[in-house]
């Protein structure tokens, strides 16, 4: 019983020592800057209700391919988006693409799983997100309406997009957020921090000097808000993900997958579901249990539900877009990850 809590505890201490700092900090201060800086009218106008489909759903996963972050980092992101105005399909849309199909781990996909693997999760990973997409927006269309009505009662009409400082102050956050991740892939630890460093330091002296006090305020206000919401759902998921770790027997799972048949590949896209894989170390972990006997297809699932869901992402989701719309979202994108994973598997890899 002691090695199991100790498997969660171990979890927690890794996830607060290479994440906390570099990841979800800047991803909060991103989410807070959203809602403060930016103007609803323009997330209305090009990712709300009431724009076309085929305009923003490709502009939510195309754009959501830049950011190099994991299914928790990820969220902080999408609800700003969100609460500012923007639909429930693009929210959602940025919530599986972000993590499944960014551009790092797409390059690092190729790289150590091949070419084909990579260009298949693209195409996975997309076609996946428009049907996530479609879903969620007639799932909840009348409380969409309803929400968008209010939104839309509180605009106030502006020809300003955003102030030249607050973009500045986003782009910095991004760049905070981003470069430790790209410019530090493959470095050590201490890299990745000491360029998030740098990159903060200058958004804060950024800051101090060009943004207006109560601006600072709300801007902080806005970010405590996001982590007291996600932060405690987020450290209990990854708690109970390192105990499933420790109970779940490895050998048995590795004797699972081989083939693509639709339960492997079930399995490997639940598996990859429940877990919880930080930016670019899903490939390394498929790697590894290809070269114990899994196919294509359950690997493909894994690839797709490992980076885009976790057990911390689904309590978080579950807090801050509510109960229902978590559960129409897990259960789309499992099944989506098994069905496109199986069919890939079977047509492309047979």
């Amino acid at each position: 019983m002691l090695e199991i809590i100790m498997g969660g505890l171990e979890a927690l201490q890794e996830y607060i020592a290479f994440h906390i700092l570099t990841c979800l900090i800047p991803a909060f201060l991103i989410a807070g800057a959203i809602t403060t800086f930016l103007s609803r009218e323009v997330i209305i106008k090009y990712l709300g209700s009431t724009t076309k489909k085929i305009i923003s759903f490709p502009l939510a996963a195309i754009g959501s391919m830049g950011l190099a972050v994991c299914s928790c980092t990820i969220i902080p992101i999408a609800s700003g988006l969100y609460r500012k105005g923007g639909s429930i399909g693009p929210a959602f849309i940025m919530l599986w693409t972000a993590p499944a199909m960014n551009i790092l781990a797409l390059v690092y996909t190729g790289a150590i799983l091949g070419i084909d693997m990579a260009i298949m999760r693209i195409i996975a990973a997309l076609s996946t997100s428009l049907i996530v997409g479609i879903v969620m927006v007639n799932s909840f269309k009348k409380e969409e309406e309803l929400r968008m009505k209010k939104l839309s009662d509180k605009r106030q009409l502006s020809n300003k997009i955003i102030d030249k400082k607050a973009l500045i102050l986003i782009l910095l956050l991004v760049l905070t957020l981003l470069l430790p991740n790209y410019a530090g892939a493959g470095r050590p630890y201490i890299d990745k921090v000491l360029i998030f460093s740098i990159f903060m330091i200058i958004t804060i002296v950024y800051v101090w000097r060009f943004i207006d006090f109560n601006l600072i305020k709300d801007w902080l206000k806005e970010t405590l808000w996001f982590m007291r919401t996600m932060f405690p759902l987020l450290l209990l998921g990854v708690f109970i993900v390192g105990i499933i770790g420790k109970v779940l027997p490895e050998d048995w799972i590795t004797t699972l997958f081989g083939g693509s048949g639709l339960l492997a590949t079930f399995l490997a896209t639940l598996i990859g579901a429940l877990s919880y894989f930080a930016t670019l170390t899903e490939a390394p972990f498929v790697h590894t249990l290809m070269s114990l006997g899994m196919g294509k297809g359950p690997a493909l699932g894994l690839l797709l539900a490992g980076p885009g869901l976790s057990l911390p992402n689904m309590l978080t989701i579950s807090r801050v877009f509510g109960v229902k719309k978590a559960i129409v979202y897990i259960l789309t994108t499992i099944f989506l990850a098994t069905i496109t994973s199986f069919i890939i598997g079977n047509v492309f890899w047979k």
